[in-house]
Parts: C-alpha cells; sequence; structure tokens
C-alpha cells in the first residue's frame, strides 16, 4: 500500500493504533524512538520493519502513543512472531540512561545480527542432551549451607565466595535445578569463551538441553539460537559469555556470572557496560536471583556487598575429600644461581617439569604475555624496533617471522641488519608464550605441547581442544590468562609461573588486585584432589604483597590491605571514576584541547577531583595522539552531569572503567 493512502488511515482512521519505536540505528542523536503506526495491536517488545525515509530498519515498539498531530509512517511488518521480554526491554531503557549512551547502540549490543534477514529454515545445532542417568549430587556441609543462603534469597543478589575447587559449579547447578523446577529459566556466564565447553560439560550431565551461545558461533547459528530461546514455552537453561545476558527469556529466575571478577565481563565498545551490574537490573525486573561466584572476587564489589548486606556464603574449603594442597616453591628471579641450566626457566622448574612428565602426568606453564619476545633492538647503537602508527615496541613472534604490534596489528619483517647503523647484531629481549613454546618443545622434544592465547588458531582454542586438556592427551599446556579461568584438568600435577610480577609494573590503581587474582586462580588449578602436586614459581618481587597472598590463597588479609589503599586513594569504592580520551591527529592538538577541556570541567562541579590530563597509556594509537583525564566524585550523577560538556567530536568517555590503562 503506498504511503499516502496509509498515512490517509494513519489521520483519519479511528482503529489506527500508534506506537514509540525504538529503532536499532542511529536517526538523530537527541532522539530515541519515533512514532509510527498500525493496524494492529503491538506489545511492548514486538520487533518490527520500519521506514527511516527511504532506508529500511528494524525497530522494537517501547509503548503504545497517543494520536500525533501529524501524519507518521505505518509500521511496515512484524519481523519476529514473539516479542521480546518486557524486563529485557526495560534493563536496555535503563542502560541507556546509566551508561549515558544511544538506546539505538544499546539495541545493537543486545540483538543478534541479520534479525531482518529472510531465512531458510535449518536445524542448528543449539544444545548439549544430558547424559541418560543423570549424576546425584553429594554436598558438602559448605556447599549446603551456601544453597540454603540461595532459597533463603526470594530475589536478588547473592556473592559465592568460594576458594577454587570448593565446589562453587555443583552449587551453580542446583540452583539452576531449582530455578527449573520453579518453570523458570537460567543463564550462566563464563569470562570466556574457552570455557563453555566445561562448563557444559558439567551442566549437560545433570541437565537436559542445555542451550549454548555465544560469538564465535555463525550469525546463523546465533540467530537459530535466539528464535529458539525466544519462542520457547518451557524453561530453557544457557550457557555462555557476556552476551548470553542478553538471551530473550521470558520467565528468567537464575542468572549466575561465574568467575565474576574478571574484567571481560566489563564491555570495552559502547555502552561499555558491566554484565554484574546489568545482571542485576535485569534479574530484579524478573524478581529472581543473581548468583556472583569467584574465589578471588574484585575488592569494590566484596567492600559494596558487606556495605549493603548482600548475603556472602563462603565456601574455605575444598568439596573433594582428603585433598591435598599443592607443594609451592618460590624462586627468587634476582638471584641468578637459580637458573644454571636455563636463562628464565629455573632449576627447580625444569626438574618438577621432568618428574611430571615422566611419571605421563600433565603441567601447566603459565605467563601473562604473549609472542616470542617483547623487545628487539640493537646492540650496537640501542635502535628498537617500534610501531610506526602506535610508539610501542614490536614483539617478535619467530614463528611467522614477523614483528608485531599488539595494539593495530601492524607487522613487518624481522630485520637482519639495524637499520639505523647497519650493524647485523639484532637481539631479541623478553619472554612470551611463544618462546617458552619452543624452548619446552627443546627440553622435551618427545612431549605433547599445546599453547593456548589470542595467537592461538581457532580450531586450537581451550574450547576445541578441551576433551584433549581433560584427558591429559596434552603434556604440557603454555598460556596466558585464559588458561588461569576455571579449568579443571584431572591429570595435572604441575604448575609453572613464569614470571609471576609481570603485571605489577602496570600504572594502573587495580595492578596489585590483578596480579593476586591470576596468581591465586592459576595456582588454583592444582590441589583439588588427593594426589600430590606441585607449584613452581618465579618472581623478581617475592615478597611484594599480592604475590605471597596470592600463593597462600589469603584472600582475607589481601582485601584488608587492598581497601585500607584504595580509602587512603579514593579509588572505588569509595569514588566513582570518569575515564576522557582525547583523540586527535597531532600530539599539539590532543594537548591543547584535553588541557581546554580539564579547564572548563574544574569550573562546572566543586565535588570531583581530576586528574590530568596526561598522555594515555597507549599515547599514540594508530596514528593518533591520546591524552587522558581522570575524573573522580562521590556520586555518579555529578559524573554524568559533565557529560554534556564533553564535545561531540575527538572524544571517547567510559563511566566505572575497571582499568584507567
Amino acid at each position: 500500500m503506498p504511503y499516502t493512502i496509509l498515512a490517509f488511515f494513519s489521520r483519519y482512521n479511528i482503529n489506527m493504533h500508534y506506537y514509540l519505536v525504538s529503532p536499532t540505528r542511529i536517526v538523530r542523536s537527541d532522539a530515541d524512538s519515533f512514532t509510527y503506526s498500525s493496524e494492529d495491536r503491538l506489545p511492548t517488545g514486538t520487533i518490527v520493519a520500519i521506514e527511516i525515509g527511504k532506508i529500511n530498519a528494524v525497530g522494537i515498539v517501547l509503548q503504545e502513543a497517543r494520536k500525533p498531530d501529524f501524519d507518521v509512517k505505518p509500521i511496515s511488518r512484524i519481523i519476529e512472531d514473539y516479542p521480546l521480554p518486557i524486563e529485557l526491554v526495560q534493563t536496555a531503557s535503563w542502560m541507556s540512561k546509566y551508561y549515558a549512551t544511544h538506546q539505538a547502540t544499546v539495541w545493537q549490543t543486545i540483538l543478534p545480527s541479520g534479525l531482518s534477514k529472510k531465512r531458510r529454515t535449518a536445524n542448528h545445532t543449539t544444545s548439549v542432551n544430558s547424559i541418560e542417568n543423570r549424576i546425584k549430587n553429594v554436598f558438602t556441609d559448605e556447599q549446603k549451607a551456601a544453597l540454603k543462603t540461595i532459597d533463603e534469597l526470594s530475589s536478588g543478589t547473592i556473592l559465592l565466595h568460594g576458594v577454587t575447587g570448593s565446589g562453587k559449579t555443583l552449587v551453580y547447578i542446583e540452583a539452576v535445578k531449582r530455578a527449573l523446577e520453579e518453570e523458570r529459566s537460567s543463564i550462566i556466564l563464563v569470562p570466556e569463551i574457552a570455557l563453555t565447553s566445561q562448563l557444559v560439560a558439567e551442566f549437560s550431565a545433570h541437565l537436559p538441553n542445555v542451550i549454548v551461545t555465544h560469538s564465535k558461533q555463525t550469525e546463523a547459528q546465533r540467530h537459530a539460537v535466539w528464535k529458539r530461546i525466544i519462542g520457547s514455552n518451557d524453561p530453557v537453561v544457557i550457557i555462555g559469555p557476556r552476551s548470553a545476558l542478553f538471551a530473550p527469556v521470558q520467565q528468567l529466575g537464575l542468572v549466575v556470572i561465574d568467575e565474576c571478577h574478571e574484567p571481560s565481563f566489563k564491555q570495552e565498545q559502547s555502552p561499555r557496560y558491566s554484565a554484574l551490574r546489568v545482571a542485576s537490573i535485569l534479574t530484579n525486573q524478573h524478581r529472581g536471583k543473581l548468583i556472583l561466584g569467584s574465589a578471588t572476587p574484585a575488592v569494590a564489589d566484596y567492600y559494596i556487598a558487606k556495605k549493603s548486606n548482600t548475603p556472602i556464603a563462603t565456601m574455605k574449603k575444598p568439596a573433594r575429600p582428603n585433598t591435598i594442597r599443592p607443594h609451592i616453591t618460590l624462586i627468587d628471579m634476582t638471584k641468578r644461581n637459580n637458573f644454571t641450566q636455563h636463562h628464565f626457566l629455573s632449576d627447580a622448574l625444569i626438574e618438577s617439569l621432568s618428574k611430571t612428565l615422566s611419571k605421563n602426568k600433565q603441567a601447566l606453564i603459565f605467563h601473562n604475555r604473549r609472542g616470542t619476545a617483547a623487545t628487539t633492538l640493537c646492540e650496537n647503537c640501542g635502535w628498537q624496533a617500534g610501531c610506526p602508527r602506535c610508539f610501542v615496541p614490536l614483539t617478535l613472534h619467530a614463528d611467522r617471522h614477523k614483528l608485531s604490534c599488539h595494539i593495530c596489528n601492524f607487522s613487518t619483517k624481522v630485520p637482519t641488519s639495524c637499520p639505523e647503523c647497519k650493524n647485523a647484531n639484532i637481539i631479541h629481549k623478553g619472554i612470551g608464550t611463544k618462546r617458552i613454546e619452543n624452548e619446552l618443545q627443546r627440553l622435551f622434544p618427545n612431549k605433547k605441547i599445546a599453547r593456548f592465547d589470542r595467537d592461538t588458531d581457532t580450531k586450537s582454542t581451550v574450547d576445541e581442544r578441551y576433551d584433549e586438556l581433560k584427558n591429559g592427551e596434552i603434556d604440557i599446556i603454555i598460556g596466558t590468562q585464559v588458561i588461569a579461568k576455571g579449568l579443571d584438568l584431572p591429570h595435572l600435577r604441575m604448575v609453572g609461573v613464569v614470571q609471576a610480577d609481570a603485571g605489577l609494573a602496570l600504572p594502573d590503581y587495580s595492578s596489585a588486585e590483578r596480579t593476586f587474582q591470576l596468581l591465586a586462580q592459576v595456582i588454583g588449578r592444582v590441589g583439588r584432589s588427593s594426589v600430590s602436586t606441585e607449584v613452581i614459581v618465579q618472581s623478581y618481587q617475592p615478597n611484594h604483597p599480592s604475590i605471597t597472598n596470592g600463593l597462600s590463597q589469603d584472600y582475607s588479609e589481601f582485601y584488608n590491605r587492598t581497601i585500607s589503599q584504595r580509602q587512603k586513594t579514593n579509588f572505588p569504592p569509595f569514588a566513582y571514576l570518569l575515564k576522557l580520551t582525547c583523540i586527535y591527529k597531532t600530539e599539539a592538538a590532543a594537548i591543547k584541547n584535553s588541557k581546554k577541556l580539564a579547564d572548563l570541567l574544574k569550573t562546572k562541579s566543586n565535588n570531583i577531583e581530576i586528574l590530568g590530563p596526561t598522555p594515555a597509556f597507549y599515547e599514540r594509537l594508530r596514528d593518533t595522539y591520546r591524552w587522558q583525564i581522570v575524573i573522580k566524585s562521590p556520586r555518579r550523577q555529578e559524573l554524568l552531569n559533565l557529560l554534556e560538556f564533553l564535545p561531540s567530536t575527538h572524544w571517547q568517555y567510559e563511566l566505572d572503567p575497571v582499568s584507567l590503562l
């Protein structure tokens, strides 16, 4: 029907209905929704096709509106038979306001891509069936107490603080079972796609039809999963990373965020939301429960939980009987007599590896830096290979014979001579996971070695090779932080940490906390059963509290010290943060404009503390210069108010950043 005729009906037909529709693309920066007409009554959350000018777009019906005194376009068609849950629509609206982000950007985050595409009906595998004879759970006293605390909570948040190996997963599974008994769905979030296989295997041993969703699935697969969820009349169990939180379940009873301390639960792109915060809002809308599980909860989250009287269920003991704590050896890397056989693998680490492998058991080597070497330089004149776009050192990847920038992905060939003095004495310094892999292949040529980091081929990820890992088919596991998160490997007998203090030098208020968490988590991969295990930790700062507390997994001592420091320095949880980044093609422009804005903001509020402007941690990035302003305030609204003075171009902002780097 031509638009002119539809407009006529829209204006004069008393049976016409009018709706505020929120497009999934930004039409105007100052408007999130527009009025459209429909001959049909449409519930909130209906996904529709609309015209914006001459462009076809997707929109979400927000609410019914009064008949306007101007002509409006009709809704072209209904895209989905089922509307989005009203609770999800309300959460999307909250996200837009809380993170000062256009509603369309929020919809782009929440909805799967390609919604308006016409697809052939395909039978994509979206679930994992459980075993026929499901396992009967046997709980420890601490697990029973945790479940009692969860049961007593009618709705709201509970913090499950359990040491590694205390059986948090079993508590999650039982909580999901109880939600299903109430005909309510559950969503389980993991920090990495790499952990989905393990969790799916554990859940599907107890529950039928576990649904998996993540970004590594094709668009068609993700759409099929999404369609199945939105159209389901039965309660479902969904497992996936951060984005799985927005699965369109109608009766959401439970959200579990496993390893809730992980920074990956904060999205780096707009709307830069925290999955923990959004999950709290979403479960409140559904009158459901949120379980935050971790052996090393973020200090700020733990403080807020205590302050707000959020229930905290603590599990201090391993779940398995007769568990033997690992034998831990701390190696001082400043004492070179500890390194007589190798320049960065200590004698103790090599000996422990040899002993473990001789028994046909598994070993894990952790180092949170990828590549072969961090720095390439000329021994004669001191020239250093750097990224021409970002001004950061290029990392050597010897397997590809390339120097690469880990910021912008620039790469170049490894020079055979210095480009400045022409000397051939090019050396590579620093330790990366690829270099460790090469050295261990040389030391143990007959052993199967696998490396897991962001450079790993997509077919060789932890998720893809989980069965090999679990069955002990891989002798030596090498990796960055991806292998420190929640893996339970029954054949693992030894853990080695190449340089435990590598992250302490980063200029960020959370560096010590992140170091503690990573160390405590990676050590927690062993000492989970009645067999003897060993941990070798190498560090240049063996007496640093993050190292000593991480080795002993003493969260209480680390928390008390850190929260005291945070209070003195006025960092979260004692202040809210706003990070502003100025981006220009020239350094002079970045400096000038960042100083100009800082001076302006100082006049707009007396209730803020401004740090900077200073060069950002990555001062030059992709041919641009970046300067940074960090603003603290005891009131978050003060920071939101300041955003109206932010120029519309050349600036990025982030509320509640988990890092200032």
